[in-house]
């Protein structure tokens, strides 16, 4: 009787490959590529500068010490707002997911307001707290609160009942069954909508600042748009770029952390 041939291991064919070398190779491609056509004529200057151009532009935002007045105002919006907002959407969210009382108080508040460009609110944010940080820092906070409390909801409804029933069979309590069961299963739908929210965040602060802002990374760029100065504007989408990188970056290390039982 002949053996039989070994079967392949299959349980890890949806287990993600980290795969660090793709990203800068594709951004190298893709800057070389600009900078070649742009050289070439390809590319009009009047239409889209060179990628050296920008570079240049934000070399002189750095010598002159403007960067560090702008980064460190809309750092300081950005944090303040979007830590605000997503503490308070996580408590309302855990709040509409745990308490049957709350969740039909505050989930049809959240579907009737989240569709609400919050943009569009900033004159009346303006009028409320004034042209100071109040109303930039509110303009993020409120948009970053709803679709937190969306995905903490929907984490939190989503937890495996049976695990859930698991729990109370072994007579855990109201507490421990939240912090050891109900939490851990709802943070992956957690940390993507702070994913979210945080790029929800960066947008609005960019919004926020062009108007009645006189440092942070939104007023630069409305400031290089009104001077036509297209090597400052796309230097100033390239910081705004790579802040977003950098709190993905952070969010991923957050996960690998939170949800390393996963493994």
């Amino acid at each position: 009787m002949s053996e039989g041939k070994p079967v392949p291991y299959r349980g890890g064919g949806f287990s993600p490959k980290p795969m660090r070398a793709v990203a800068p190779v594709v951004f190298v491609f893709l800057i070389g590529f600009w900078e070649m056509g742009s050289r070439s004529g390809w590319i009009s200057p009047l239409v889209l500068p060179a990628p050296s151009e920008a570079f240049n532009a934000f070399m002189e935002l750095f010598d002159s010490g403007l960067l560090v007045q702008h980064m460190s105002a809309s750092l300081q919006r950005l944090i303040v707002g979007w830590i605000s907002g997503s503490l308070l959407g996580l408590a309302f969210g855990l709040a509409a997911g745990l308490f049957s009382l709350a969740r039909g108080g505050i989930v049809p508040l959240v579907a009737a307001i989240f569709p609400i460009p919050k943009i569009a609110l900033l004159p009346l944010f303006i009028i409320w707290f004034g042209i100071g940080e109040e109303s930039k820092i509110a303009t993020i906070l409120f948009g970053t609160f709803f679709p937190t409390v969306i995905a903490v909801y929907g984490g939190v409804d989503n937890v495996d009942r049976g695990l859930i029933r698991m729990g109370q069979s072994f007579n855990l309590s109201w507490w421990s069954i939240v912090w050891k069961i109900i939490l851990p299963g709802a943070m992956p739908a957690i940390l993507s909508g702070f994913r979210i929210s945080a790029s929800i965040g960066i947008i609005l602060l960019v919004a926020a600042e062009m108007i009645g802002a006189e440092y942070g990374i939104g007023a630069y760029i409305l400031l290089a748009g009104n001077l036509m100065a297209l090597d400052q504007l796309v230097a100033g989408v390239t910081i705004l770029s790579v802040l977003g990188l950098s709190v993905s970056w952070l969010i991923g290390r957050a996960e690998r952390f939170l949800l390393r039982w996963r493994i």
